[in-house]
């Protein structure tokens, strides 16, 4: 374990790991899973509570449980390197929220309110348990504790197969926290092979990029943009490939003309076949999606039943290509705006919130990311308008610009 400028606490390679190389094994007894919770003195009461308790809350109660216990808990040396506190949007200041994206807003206002009515439904649940502990139950199972263990377990959890717990509501029980892995920092940069090995029992990670001595060893969470990074991991990563901005429904439209009768069709038509959700731009500029859906928004009338060819990828016409660049450019430049204003809204509350600078400092580092992509998308259309008149019949191919 080494202290790395950027990114904290993590694994150092001593010797040179080469592409396919073993990084951690854990065997199977290492894992915190729910069959830990049950063999555990938890087990009774979960067995006979009900309506059954879910994978989640069961994994929940015990971190809360062992966290309590402190010294005397078989799981201290674990517990002792997780958070005290984290940085989720869920954990967040409401003002903060208020800051986010709005679709970034809306999901943790969706995670905040699975959260509580988690631990409100949970409440008689906790105080079945109350026989374990000499202090009152609502002082050990809060709803802040609840908090820590469920981001614990959403931030920290790896994926296992599927298993049954009779005792157990019939949620995918897929989760285990596996201590040691909290030691591998993510990277958008490298790629790794991990599971669980049923023929040696452990849960392996290997590397698939090779690392240099003396590195840190990086793991990649999958190829998450920083909106879900920061969603379900607390973290923005800096320069990240994945990185986009999204257009929501009423931007995507807000150029368009008014007195399109069409309109209303064209959002149904877009819907109907996927095409209304996950546009965005990107570092390469906008993707192929946005640019498909703004292409059938901005059909002629007379084009209008050539829709099915727009969502195929064809060019239907000269016009219909340079007013989707259009409006994409406005698009971009109004997208550009709210980012530099939203900007300065964060430098202004981190003056006048000395106690939310912590907070404010994540936010500010999305914004400025989402400000570096809108950056580098309003080059590359500048560079399409170009490319249009050089060759418009190219505009109509997916692999132009952005991603699928």
């Amino acid at each position: 374990m080494f202290a790395f400028l950027g990114t904290g606490r993590g694994l150092m390679s001593r010797t040179p790991l080469r592409e396919g190389q073993m990084i951690i094994s854990l065997p199977e007894s290492c894992l915190l899973t729910t069959e830990t919770v049950i063999r555990s003195y938890l087990g009774v009461y979960i067995t006979k509570w009900k309506p059954r308790p879910s994978p989640l809350l069961a994994l929940c109660t015990f971190l809360v449980s062992e966290r309590h216990a402190g010294d005397r808990s078989l799981w201290k040396p674990y517990l002792q390197i997780l958070p005290k506190t984290y940085t989720c949007p869920v954990c967040l200041e409401p003002e903060v929220v208020n800051l986010l994206p709005k679709a970034l807003k809306a999901k943790t206002e969706e995670q905040r309110a699975h959260v509580q009515k988690l631990f409100t439904s949970s409440r008689d649940f906790f105080s079945s348990l109350q026989p374990l502990f000499a202090e009152p139950i609502d002082s050990i199972f809060s709803y802040s504790a609840l908090l820590w263990a469920w981001c614990t377990v959403n931030t920290r959890a790896v994926y296992l197969r599927p298993r049954k717990q009779e005792c157990l509501s019939a949620e995918p029980d897929t989760c285990a926290l596996a201590p040691y892995l909290d030691l591998l920092n993510h990277s958008p940069h490298v790629q790794v092979n991990a599971a669980f090995n049923e023929k040696t029992r452990c849960y392996e990670i290997r590397t698939a990029s090779g690392c240099r001595k003396h590195e840190e060893v990086f793991i990649c969470y999958g190829p998450h943009d920083n909106q879900r990074l920061l969603l379900e991991y607390g973290f923005v990563s800096p320069c990240n490939p994945h990185a986009c901005v999204y257009v929501s429904r009423d931007t995507l439209v807000k150029y368009l003309p008014s007195t399109d009768k069409q309109m209303n069709k064209k959002i149904s038509i877009l819907k109907d076949h996927g095409f209304i959700e996950n546009l965005t731009f990107g570092w390469d500029g906008p993707s192929w999606r946005l640019l498909t859906a703004l292409k059938l928004l901005c059909l002629e009338a007379e084009k209008f039943t050539c829709w099915k060819k727009v969502l195929l990828g064809e060019v239907i016409s000269d016009a219909n290509e340079k007013t989707s660049l259009d409006v994409a450019q406005k698009i971009c430049h109004y997208l550009l705006e709210e980012s530099s204003a939203m900007l300065q809204r964060v430098s202004h509350m981190k003056d006048e919130k000395v106690s939310l600078v912590s907070q404010l400092a994540l936010v500010e580092t999305l914004w400025r990311e989402e400000l570096k992509v809108l950056q580098a998308s309003a080059e590359t259309l500048a560079s399409l308008h170009i490319t249009y008149l050089a060759s418009p019949e190219r505009l109509g191919s997916p692999p132009v610009v952005g991603v699928t």
